[in-house]
């Protein structure tokens, strides 16, 4: 198994609050849910950072966790790492060079591991939707408590609704502001249609410094920005 570290990154209150919400109301989902992907409509809506910080605060309740980037087009989760040598990932697991021990990374954040998503791949579809990914994901419900996996936005491509017929649950990350509803619309209803099963959505990039109420009252004790995470069911 190989080894890294990752950033520290210091969250504020309401952040780290807000991360254990969004943990709470996915264990309320139900005790069957071993596995779930983290998608988004449109790129630069913040799930790989949901998906990132969601599986430590889960890993930080005592789950064994394991994080598997398979945005294969566009990975970012590398950037939340410090130090390490990695030499395989889910894409030479794909190959056949490694095994799922051989390209997973343990880290310094107890109970908490993951896969990189490794060299650029021509035919990420194909990957996805291959008996080797079912395999993969079979044996890792096996060795850890939970699965999150990190896939592309589902308005680009179909990655994210190949992946969500294979786990528990589907989590849509929106950015506020940036995404229509009906664009949103669209992407659950594709989902939908894939058979996946929609655990919620996320609200990402809030403003709570508006003129309304509720962002009155959060803007007064917590400040005007921060990521305020929901489950919508």
């Amino acid at each position: 198994m190989q080894k890294v570290t990752i950033k520290r990154e210091d969250l504020d209150f309401q952040c780290r609050e807000a991360y254990k919400t969004l943990r709470s109301n996915i264990e309320f989902c139900g005790k069957d849910i071993h596995s779930f992907a983290i998608t988004s409509c449109i790129p630069n809506e913040g799930k790989s950072e949901v998906s990132f910080q969601v599986a430590i605060s889960f890993a930080q309740s005592g789950k064994k966790v394991l994080l598997i980037d398979a945005d294969l087009r566009k990975s970012v989760i590398t950037e939340h790492l410090n130090s390490g040598r990695i030499r395989y990932g889910l894409t030479n697991y794909f190959a056949g060079q490694c095994n799922l021990e051989e390209c997973t990374c343990s880290t310094d954040e107890p109970n908490f591991y993951l896969i990189v998503c490794g060299p650029h791949s021509p035919i990420p579809t194909e990957l996805l939707s291959s008996s080797m990914f079912d395999e993969l994901l079979e044996t890792a419900k096996k060795e850890y408590d939970l699965v999150i996996i990190d896939t592309p936005p589902v308005a680009s491509v179909i990655d994210a609704a190949l992946v969500g017929q294979k786990v528990d649950g589907v989590v849509v990350t929106v950015a506020s502001g940036e995404v229509s509803y009906q664009l949103l619309q669209d992407v659950i209803n594709q989902l939908k249609t894939a058979n996946c099963r929609i655990l919620g959505c996320v609200l990402n990039k809030a403003d709570l410094g508006g003129s309304g109420t509720y962002g009155k009252y959060y803007g007064k004790y917590y400040g005007k920005y921060y990521r305020k995470f929901t489950i919508d069911r």
